[in-house]
């Protein structure tokens, strides 16, 4: 983006966004940059910062295990290791021994997912995995993160003198804690604490003899802290010795920091990958929350395209409060750059405005925004916005004032890669005059090739829309019969104010809007009542168009249905009729057959004779049938085979079966496609007649085998 204008975020509510997003920073300092978020300067750093946030969110999603984010700044440590000298307190040492852990974890799991997330990845190309400083701090620290008895021999031996010293004070103390007792000369509440020695609560009246040091008496005075007198050396001694060990862990701390200043630029390191994946988490954070997910991007022209865009802050508010939240759907291409918004008030208009304004803001600043994922996103150089009264007490200007020197402001940065957001467009000032002023600024903004949305009541703006070849009109729908807005955009036409249904669902009285009616030019009623009228006839051709298509799709499915079936069932229907023929004709042999049997003579051996010729003139014809019906398939497929070759000739030649004999007359063959064999008892030109079993019929020698 070439300009950031701040009144436009302020207008399109980024300051929201901004907070949301710091609040969710662990450290300060991305927090602090948050805060001061602004769009960036080219679509190759947008793209960069999209896809570190989809790459995270991706991994969040897919529930991979990726390293908690559990770190401090390491601002403080890095000063220091600079300063010759210096020493390392015991918490800095920890913040480091955290921030390698964590950039080794995420060294692993990159290792364990390579090339899947490659732009996360190149966040940690500064440092490198070593063990060397949690191996260090190891020696230094326990597991819960204390200095070790054993952090050095010296520090071992004067804690072991600690130890036991302590262990003689209590003893002493117990002992003279009892004695005081039993003498009367303690209160309920026996002992305390004083400068870290254990003291007797002694009632001031015994404290003279009591042997011991005095170190301090209660509010009123009855009761007295004496430190036993035996143990006054011994607590001087281990005061001595805990001086003795703070020195010796100092010194053991100066010989860690003077190692980990060897490793200062792997630390520098931590330091920026620490705030890199601060900085990114916070974005998926704010994702979650808002519905948040990365759209298309077009960087070739300033095509955008919204598809159930959500406006993100309502959307927050909507799901705390468990109401539903209406999406939009519309976009901004060359043929329609200026999408003139117009219907009633509280209708939203406005929030459609915002809702492309604040997304492209977002976007641009490298954030997911709530949209389908088919959606479309630019890039814009400036997004400049006017929304709002914006009066100004400090400097004396009326609202109409200030929009005239903010659209001069505008007038100065128009240009085709201009996003503009004018809400209410043309307002302030007498309607005529201020009606044709806007006119003119939208002529200008037309010219200059911008894109934008503007929302307004104008009809003369109304009907420029509706003249100019790459402007588009569009309303908000309003429901007649129950005098509610229904918040959803509908783009082609231009909608009525509804000024008189809405005072009317706000409670204003029937006889005052009657009243108001009559003092209204009448054309301007017509026209208003026309523009409401068209609108609600188109939305329900819509619907019914909606319901046209739908029942032509449903018809179109059941006929492709019915010819499945159709097919399917006259398929089995011939072939109900193939088995049917084939059949009867079995069973009209058998019927012969039955009745040659039943009429054979077994008596007369001429008359035997006789029915034997008989029987063979009736297997001869019906022999002859089958020759001629087989004859006709092997035309057809000869035929068929004839055309198929016709069609794609063959390449390949003919393998010739070695094992196969010359066909002659006498010889044994079989048919290619099948395993009866036969004789050839006659070879006419290339058919020969084949006596398979009792049946014999002519075949082509191409289809036999010789045998």
């Amino acid at each position: 983006m070439k300009f950031f204008d701040e009144k436009t975020a302020v207008d399109l509510e980024f300051d929201q966004i901004r907070t949301w997003l710091s609040n969710y920073c662990k450290t300060k300092t991305v927090g602090e940059k948050l805060i001061r978020l602004q769009p960036l300067r080219n679509s190759k750093e947008i793209e960069y910062r999209l896809e570190l946030v989809h790459e995270l969110q991706l991994i969040r999603n897919k529930g991979l295990r990726f390293p908690r984010m559990e770190f401090e700044e390491l601002h403080k440590e890095i000063r220091l290791l600079q300063i010759t000298a210096s020493v390392l307190e015991e918490v800095s040492i920890i913040h480091i021994l955290d921030a390698s852990r964590f950039v080794n974890e995420l060294f692993l799991f990159f290792k364990d997912n390579l090339d899947f997330f490659p732009n996360l990845k190149g966040l940690i190309a500064k440092a490198h995995y070593t063990k060397s400083i949690e191996k260090k701090v190891d020696t230094v620290f326990d597991k819960r993160l204390k200095i070790k008895d054993d952090a050095s021999p010296e520090l071992e031996r004067i804690r072991q003198r600690i130890s036991a010293l302590k262990k003689q004070i209590n003893r002493n103390f117990e002992k003279a804690l009892k004695t005081a007792k039993n003498k009367g000369f303690i209160d309920d509440i026996s002992e305390n604490v004083i400068d870290n020695r254990r003291v007797m609560t002694v009632l001031s009246t015994y404290k003279r003899q009591v042997d011991g040091n005095i170190l301090g008496s209660s509010k009123t005075g009855s009761l007295s802290y004496i430190e036993p007198q035996i143990n006054r050396a011994l607590n001087f001694q281990l005061d001595q010795l805990k001086d003795d060990e703070r020195k010796e862990i100092r010194r053991i701390l100066a010989a860690l920091t003077e190692f980990m200043r060897t490793h200062l630029d792997l630390i520098t390191a931590y330091q920026q990958i620490i705030c890199d994946f601060d900085e990114v988490n916070a974005k998926v954070q704010l994702a979650q929350k808002i519905g948040g997910l990365r759209p298309l991007l077009n960087f070739k022209n300033q095509d955008t395209y919204l598809k159930e865009a959500y406006h993100p802050i309502l959307k927050v508010k909507n799901d705390e409060a468990k109401q539903k939240t209406i999406p939009q759907t519309f976009s901004l291409t060359q043929k329609n750059r200026l999408l003139v918004i117009s219907g009633p008030n509280a209708g939203g208009k406005s929030i459609t405005l915002k809702t492309i304004g604040l997304l492209q803001l977002m976007l641009q600043s490298g954030l997911l925004i709530p949209v389908d994922a088919t959606s479309k996103f630019a890039f814009f150089d400036y997004i400049l916005s006017d929304i709002g009264d914006n009066q100004s007490i400090e400097n004396q200007l009326s609202t109409y004032s200030y929009r005239l020197q903010r659209m001069n402001f505008f007038l100065k940065k128009l240009s085709p890669k201009s996003l503009l957001l004018l809400d209410e467009f043309g307002t302030g000032s007498d309607p005529e005059l201020g009606g044709a002023l806007a006119e003119v600024f939208f002529e200008k903004i037309y010219e200059e090739g911008c894109f934008g949305v503007i929302t307004t009541h104008y009809s003369n703006i109304k009907l420029k829309a509706a003249e100019l070849a790459e402007a588009e009109n569009a309303n908000m729908l309003f429901n007649r019969s129950t005098l509610t807005p229904e918040y959803l955009l509908e783009v082609g036409q231009p909608g009525s104010s509804f000024t008189f249904e809405v005072a009317q669902m706000n409670g204003i009285p029937k006889n005052m809007l009657k009243e108001a009616k009559l003092k209204v030019d009448k054309q301007k009623v017509k026209f208003d009542q026309l523009i409401s009228d068209l609108q609600r006839e188109k939305s329900i051709l819509q619907k019914l168009k909606k319901e046209s298509y739908a029942a032509k799709l449903a018809m179109e499915e059941s006929k492709e249905e019915f010819e499945e079936k159709s097919e399917h069932f006259e398929e089995r229907l011939k072939t109900q009729e193939r088995l049917i023929e084939k059949n009867n004709k079995f069973l009209n042999h058998g019927k012969k057959m039955g009745q040659f049997i039943q009429n054979f003579p077994t008596k007369s051996k001429k008359k035997q004779e006789e029915h034997l010729q008989e029987l063979k003139k009736y297997l001869t014809i019906e022999k002859t049938k089958i020759e001629l019906a087989i004859k006709k398939a092997q035309d057809a497929e000869r035929k068929k085979q004839e055309v198929q070759k016709a069609k794609k000739p063959s390449k390949k030649k003919a393998k010739v079966n070695p094992k196969a004999k010359p066909i002659v007359v006498g010889c044994r063959v079989k048919l290619k496609q099948g395993k009866q064999s036969g004789e050839v008892i006659s070879i006419d030109a290339n058919e020969a007649t084949v006596v398979f079993g009792n049946l014999k019929a002519k075949v082509k020698l191409d289809q036999l085998i010789g045998m």
